[in-house]
């Protein structure tokens, strides 16, 4: 599988006129080489590809990243050393995540090289990226295996919340049971929001307790092999009031909409219009103050974006999240998220668990 996705890039590569191309990025190198650990570089030419790390790595790297040569680095001689022998002279890098650091040093090295062998850097923007976006069926496996996991504990955790629970207690009975169902880890902090916290679209779980007749927002996800879920639910212990009813039944109609209705070949901003539009009819357009979706896959967040003002073109592949929701201050807020996979026929949805 690494094979076909490093074709792929080497002709993006050729694309951007780049001799070879340095990729710092985890996620990133993951997804070209299969290498899981936390530090390394790659580095890929026409003919080559190279995976440097340091010593603790070595074995993992050859078990994991079989099309590439491995090799033991520390500073950045070795860069220099291969760039010098591939006789490169437009080199990429990854300019999103590269820190000036990072980029200062290599640049201090390249100054020590005769200035025939000085090659020029060139910041790159997304190449990797726009890769990853659309998933294949292994990468769709992987993606519904963390999904299932996130499905199951949410509804294993949610009949069991009791009134006087505090949001922490109930986020930390959430990852448990993720990681008890075989999860790696967590996508991200699991967020809790109760009652007025909940109008707060990433309010971090605290000490409030949680109470009967008020909105609760449960977003979460689990990680496993690399691949990331992420799912929100609006709940309410006990009996909901007609405001609760009202609100919850605005949201989940405009999410069962663009799910009904996203299909290849819209931009970003189409598709979030179809869920943005059911709510500024209803007379919400300022309640609802984030993105519809947002790709997810090796990342939380990934291409594509699904927002307002995005040019991203959604392609059959692309795995992404539809999450509307309507947040009212001193009230609470409702928001329901599931991941869909787009195909020819339209939207997929991958989360299972009830709404």
């Amino acid at each position: 599988m690494t094979s076909s996705r490093l074709q792929r890039l080497r002709t993006k590569m050729e694309e951007k006129e780049l001799d070879a191309l340095l990729v710092s990025t985890p996620e990133n190198r993951q997804y070209v080489s299969g290498f899981t650990g936390s530090a390394g570089h790659l580095l890929i030419s026409k003919d080559e590809a190279i995976l440097g790390t340091d010593f603790r790595y070595i074995e993992q790297a050859q078990g994991q990243a079989p099309d590439f040569q491995v090799l033991k680095v520390g500073a950045w001689s070795w860069l220099l050393d291969q760039l010098r022998r591939m006789g490169a002279k437009r080199v990429g890098f990854e300019g999103q995540h590269i820190t000036m650091a990072t980029y200062k040093q290599i640049t201090d090295a390249i100054q020590e090289l005769p200035s025939e062998d000085r090659p020029t850097l060139v910041s790159t923007s997304g190449l990797v990226e726009a890769l990853r976006s659309v998933k294949d069926q292994e990468e769709l496996t992987l993606l519904q295996n963390a999904i299932d996991i996130s499905d199951k504990a949410m509804e294993a955790v949610i009949p069991t919340i009791q009134p006087g629970e505090t949001e922490r207690q109930v986020a930390w009975r959430m990852e448990k049971t993720m990681r008890e169902l075989g999860a790696d880890s967590i996508s991200f902090d699991t967020i809790v929001a109760a009652g007025p916290n909940s109008a707060m679209p990433h309010h971090r779980a605290s000490e409030r307790p949680v109470q009967a007749g008020e909105p609760i927002v449960i977003d979460m996800g689990a990680k496993l092999n690399g691949y990331c879920s992420d799912i929100t639910r609006t709940i309410c212990i006990g009996e909901p009031d007609e405001m609760f009813r009202k609100i919850y039944d605005l949201v989940l109609g405009a999410q069962l909409t663009a799910i009904a209705t996203l299909k290849p070949k819209l931009s970003g901003e189409e598709g979030d219009g179809l869920a943005r539009d059911v709510l500024n009819e209803a007379g919400y357009s300022d309640n609802f103050g984030h993105s519809l979706g947002h790709g997810i896959g090796l990342a939380v967040h990934e291409h594509p974006r699904v927002g307002p003002t995005s040019p991203d073109t959604l392609e059959e592949g692309m795995v992404f999240s539809v999450e509307p929701g309507i947040y009212l201050t001193g009230w609470g807020g409702v928001r329901i998220e599931d991941l869909v996979v787009l195909e020819d026929s339209g939207a997929r949805p991958l989360s299972k668990a009830k709404k």
